[in-house]
This record gives structure tokens, sequence and C-alpha cells, in this order.
């Protein structure tokens, strides 16, 4: 007997934050650009990184994986995000982790690897304009300045007390990603949206 139940649209963590977020974008006249880009694919491997796995996942995702600490690699719809010696997260456009992870899987072969898809573990917030780094300087202990923290730069980092992953995206007007766990995304955005009265 086929399955007739409905199927409920997924929601992100952030749904109801979308207008609060776009009121802050809209008021700062494109001093800040802030918003939700929810549902990214996000898939963690680990593996050694002078194996054989890693020099084949590379040319199956279409780019290298960072080997530098606190990098990013681009290349097209897929990012690589350096998160320690022998772990990398993965992120591609929503819809793709299933993809992502057989790619992976298979160019690893039966090279020891761990692939996980962990794209339900977090959301990810846009936060641009020329503003951003000021903005994310008020909860953040990093030197966010360009020469410190530019283009394809990383860091597991701590803002407003909550854990995130930052990346700084390839051309410094594109802003930055702060990839934050489902259950502290509310909190994070309430802080945002008050820190960014001081900035607009």
């Amino acid at each position: 007997m086929a399955d007739t139940a409905p199927t409920a649209r997924p929601r992100s963590p952030l749904a109801d934050a979308a207008p609060r977020l776009a009121a802050v974008t809209r008021s700062s006249k494109g001093a800040l650009r802030l918003a939700e880009l929810p549902f990214l694919a996000q898939v963690n491997v680990r593996l050694d990184a002078k194996s054989p796995a890693a020099d084949a996942v590379g040319p199956a995702l279409g780019l290298p994986l960072p080997l530098e600490p606190d990098t990013v690699v681009h290349a097209g719809e897929v990012t690589a995000v350096w998160l320690g010696p022998d772990e990398w997260l993965v992120v591609g456009r929503p819809g793709t982790e299933r993809d992502l992870e057989r790619r992976i899987r298979t160019a690893a072969g039966d090279e020891p690897a761990a692939v996980t898809d962990v794209s339900a573990q977090r959301t990810t917030l846009l936060v641009g304009g020329p503003r951003a780094r000021d903005l994310l300087a008020h909860g953040c202990a990093l030197d966010l300045h360009p020469r410190a923290f530019g283009p394809g730069r990383c860091a597991q980092t701590t803002l407003a007390r909550t854990q995130v992953v930052l990346v700084a995206r390839d051309e410094t007007r594109a802003g930055f990603w702060v990839l934050v766990r489902s259950s502290f995304a509310g909190y994070l955005v309430d802080w945002l949206l008050d820190a960014a009265v001081e900035h607009v």
C-alpha cells in the first residue's frame, strides 16, 4: 500500500527571523547585509591528509582539500573548510549532501575515512556589507582585519559566547558565513540584531 501521508516541508531554524534580518539589511542602507542561508549541504570528512584518500577526494570534489590551517578552498558551488589536520567540512548547495557524501566515499575507496552528513546540525548566517567586520568584532576575539582574516580564511571560534565556524568568503565584499548549531541560532540572531543597532 502506498504511503499517502503528506510530507512536511522542511523548516529552517531561523525561518521566523527572516523579516527581522531583512529589516536590518534595509535600514542599514547597504552597510550590513544579514540573511540565513538555510539547508546548505554540510559533510564532515576525517582522513589522513597524507593518504591516497586525501589525494583522491580533492579531484572528486573539483577542488583540493585545504592543508594550511584555518583556510578555505572554493570551486563552483563547493567549499572545503579546514577544521583540523585530518578534518574538513565540505559545504555545497542545498540538497547535495548525499551526492557529496557518495563522491567522497567513492574517492576514498578502502582507505580509512569517516564521512558524515552533518547538514542538520548547523545553519548558516550570511553577514556582509562594509560594516560586517565591525559587527562581528563586537562579539568575537579574533583579529578580523583583512590582513589577518581575509578571503579564504576560516576559524572555529566563539561569537557572542556561541561556538561557530567563521568563514571569510572569497571576496572581501562577499562578507562572512557564520555556521552555528541550530539550537543556538535564535540566540545568535537576537545578539546580531541587537549589536547591529550600533553599526547602522
